[in-house]
This record gives C-alpha cells, sequence and structure tokens, in this order.
C-alpha cells in the first residue's frame, strides 16, 4: 500500500464550505482529489486548490482548450482529465495534452464506459505524448459479456493492457456482434 497510488473522484460534490473535510485528504498524500466542486466553477476550484496539498483533478470542468487554458491560468488544477468523447476528439485532445505538458500540468485519459471500439481509441490517445499520468481504461469484461470488437481489451497479471497493434486503432469490428445489439426502428404511418 505505500507506494500504490491513490485518488478519490468526488464528482462535484463537495462546496469550499467542506474546505477542512477536503483537507484532511492531505494527510493521504493522494495522487489527485478528482472534480471536487461543481463542473461548473473553475474560479471556485482555483480557491481550493490554493488551500490543498493535494493536486486537484478537473474532468467535467473541461470541454475543450480554453477550459483548461482557463483553468491553468487561474491555478484551478494541477492535473486534466481528457476525455475525447467530451472534448471533441483525437486533435483537440492532442492540443490540451500539449498545452498541459507546455504549462507543468500532468495530464490523464479516462474513460466513459466505450465500446472496444472507443477503448482502442482511448488506449492509443493515452499512450500519447503529452499524457504524463497513467490512463483508466477497464477490462471489457468489466461492462461487457462480448464486445462489438476482437480482441478484448483485458489485463495481465502486472495490471497492464496491450496496446492494440494492426491497421487503424488494431482491432477488428465484427459486424454480427454490432447487428445483434442494434436497435430496428421502423416508421408506422
Amino acid at each position: 500500500f505505500p507506494d500504490l497510488r491513490l485518488m478519490v473522484d468526488a464528482n462535484g460534490d463537495y462546496t469550499l464550505e467542506d474546505l477542512k473535510h477536503l483537507q484532511e485528504l492531505d494527510a493521504f498524500n493522494l495522487m489527485m482529489i478528482e472534480q471536487p466542486l461543481s463542473y461548473q466553477d473553475i474560479y471556485q476550484h482555483s480557491l481550493l486548490q490554493k488551500e490543498l496539498q493535494t493536486p486537484i483533478c478537473l474532468d467535467e470542468s473541461i470541454h475543450s482548450l480554453e477550459d483548461a487554458a482557463t483553468a491553468i491560468a487561474l491555478g484551478a488544477c494541477r492535473v486534466i482529465n481528457i476525455k475525447q468523447g467530451r472534448v471533441g476528439g483525437l486533435l483537440e485532445s492532442m492540443r490540451i495534452a500539449s498545452y498541459c505538458a507546455r504549462h507543468g500540468i500532468d495530464a490523464w485519459s479516462g474513460g466513459m464506459d466505450e465500446t472496444g471500439i472507443g477503448r482502442a481509441f482511448n488506449i492509443h490517445l493515452q499512450t500519447a505524448e503529452g499524457f504524463s499520468l497513467p490512463g483508466d481504461t477497464s477490462e471489457t469484461k468489466i461492462y461487457f459479456d462480448e464486445d462489438i470488437v476482437e480482441p478484448p481489451v483485458v489485463l495481465d497479471r502486472d495490471g497492464y493492457i496491450e496496446i492494440p497493434a494492426g491497421p487503424g486503432l488494431g482491432v477488428k469490428v465484427m459486424p454480427e456482434r454490432v447487428l445483434k445489439r442494434s436497435l430496428h426502428l421502423e416508421r408506422l404511418v
């Protein structure tokens, strides 16, 4: 345990009135506290970060490079979680990661319960330049009995995920699995 890096995710459930409680978390030498306050209030995160030793990670607050730049300029965080699906894809994710690196801010990428296509995309993104912390990608079996791609995402015994290799994202879409899970709509007139 002493060498295991831990973090907590508050999902915006605290306010500045909880300062004393949040300061108590400093004793645990956490890697970060993710999104302690409302995602809509970057300024209050800047006030909180000044009172904490533990780095604040902004997640839901970051929808674009402009959001990241504002947060960094205000000192609202020391870590940013870049979710490619929320920020607009690969190019915006890379711009944000590069901006973070230039400004001494750690960047990492978390998942949002994607299918294997999105997971493969995230794994490649998480290994790109500018991402300084390990990514947050779960094994396929956590969410799906059978994914729509092969191979599935699997953790090895040391907790590592193999980066998919091959054409495109390195995974093969299984059309029959996509069809099996598709909704077919018919319009009745």
